[in-house]
């Protein structure tokens, strides 16, 4: 059994090599746990004995098969957790991470298969983001950021790139929502901000950092 130190940073040497990579450095594990790096190279160590990781003292870390199972049940109950918060409590999208934080250390296999029955087997999260199956499985992603679109591409906004609060909350207000259409309408040249039609609908005129952040699929 794994401690609750342990899946944190499980989880989160998964997210970082999935975003930079094989390896984790210790100096990145700190500052993204927000502990020092003498203690982080400490813990880690205990934790490669125990096989949950593979550590080179110049390279950093990476995850055996064993964590990497560990860190994408974490995850798993994690975004499970964050569907029920708002499908069945009526939590928003920028409420329900740090809720999910506390949840996601629930041992019960049994309670997050039937969480995941109630729920309907959803595939993503509230923010588009997938969600493993009970082996770890994810279905293909095809999402790339709206910012990879040229001048008439017609796509559906399916998940974020950013998750802190201050973004959501933006698109709450701007009124942008997983599962619209957008349609891009021009390119402006000297910043890269898109104006793209919404729903065929109302029109925005959106950064380059907004753009950047909004994954979509072609439809």
């Amino acid at each position: 059994m794994t401690s609750l130190a342990e899946e944190n940073y499980l989880k989160t040497i998964y997210k970082l090599q999935e975003k930079n990579g094989a390896m984790v450095s210790t100096s990145a594990l700190a500052e993204n746990l927000q502990i020092n790096a003498a203690s982080v190279t400490d813990f880690i160590k205990k934790m490669a004995a125990k096989k949950l990781i593979s550590y080179q003292k110049s390279k950093g870390v990476s995850l055996t098969e064993h964590g990497r199972l560990i860190a994408l049940g974490i995850i798993r109950k994690h975004r499970l957790w964050e569907v029920w918060l708002v499908n069945n409590l009526g939590f928003k999208w920028d409420q329900v991470h740090e809720i999910a934080e506390q949840l996601e250390h629930v041992i019960s296999d049994e309670l997050i298969e039937n969480l995941d029955k109630h729920l309907g087997y959803p595939k993503a999260d509230p923010h588009g983001d997938l969600i493993p199956d009970a082996k770890g499985r994810f279905i293909k992603n095809t999402s790339k950021p709206l910012l990879d679109c040229v001048k008439g591409d017609k796509v559906k906004f399916t998940g974020v790139a950013e998750h802190s609060n201050s973004f959501l909350q933006y698109l709450t207000k701007s009124n942008i929502n997983l599962g619209d259409e957008l349609v891009v309408e021009a390119i402006e040249e000297f910043d890269h901000s898109f104006q793209v039609k919404i729903n065929k609908k109302e029109r925005k005129l959106l950064s380059k950092e907004v753009v950047k952040n909004l994954l979509v699929v072609g439809i």
